[in-house]
């Protein structure tokens, strides 16, 4: 299972997709960019489009990412993870649970879960990994929970086995912070897919989270 090797082996940048924050590019050309800067784990995470157009754009990314050798996830949309055939798919605490979901895509699909307490962590039995926050204050999601700051990822850190995503606000001023508080792998939106530079910003938050 390609995500929890990625998760436990190297301190990693997972990258959600969202094309208002892209600076007016298409969604291939991020992907292609992101892609080509050795990022290893992509999440489509588009909540205003057609199904159908969904459906076409994760057709793609699943193209891409697989000649890239990387890992796609596809975010909420359990049909359309499935039918493009992707690695994995992320839920959130309100969409189905673990278990139904795992009932649906079988046992070889990567099932990621949204966490922002001990309990909800407690209770992620089923699921391959967990997102773990938001850590800082983010304007990404519009349905967005309190920050839950470092001490619930401490927590994580020193009581869950699983492998967890550090998500929320996260930048390239303060990563390398949440990398010291022991995520091995984060996530970022709004910090890559509108960087004037992706390749650039890539280099420089791998240098952030080493450091």
């Amino acid at each position: 299972n390609a995500m929890p090797k990625i998760l436990h082996g190297q301190t990693d940048i997972y990258v959600l997709t969202d094309l208002r924050l892209s600076r007016g590019r298409q969604l291939e050309e991020v992907a292609d960019k992101l892609l080509s800067s050795g990022i290893h784990i992509l999440q489509y995470r588009e909540k205003r489009l057609p199904a159908g157009k969904m459906l076409e754009e994760c057709r793609m990314l699943r193209e891409m990412t697989r000649k890239a050798n990387a890992c796609f996830i596809v975010n909420d949309h359990i049909d359309i993870a499935m039918l493009a055939g992707a690695d994995g798919v992320h839920i959130g605490q309100d969409d189905l649970p673990v278990e139904e979901v795992r009932r649906l895509v079988g046992p070889d699909i990567i099932i990621g879960l949204s966490t922002h307490s001990p309990e909800q962590a407690r209770a992620a039995a089923g699921a391959d990994y967990i997102g773990v926050g938001p850590i800082f204050a983010t304007q990404t999601k519009e349905d967005v929970v309190d920050p839950v700051g470092f001490e619930y990822l401490d927590w994580v850190v020193a009581n869950i086995d699983l492998p967890f995503v550090a998500i929320g606000g996260i930048k390239e001023h303060n990563i390398g912070e949440v990398a010291a508080h022991g995520a091995k792998c984060c996530a970022l939106v709004s910090e890559l897919v509108g960087a004037p530079d992706i390749a650039e910003k890539v280099r420089k938050l791998r240098k952030a989270m080493r450091s």
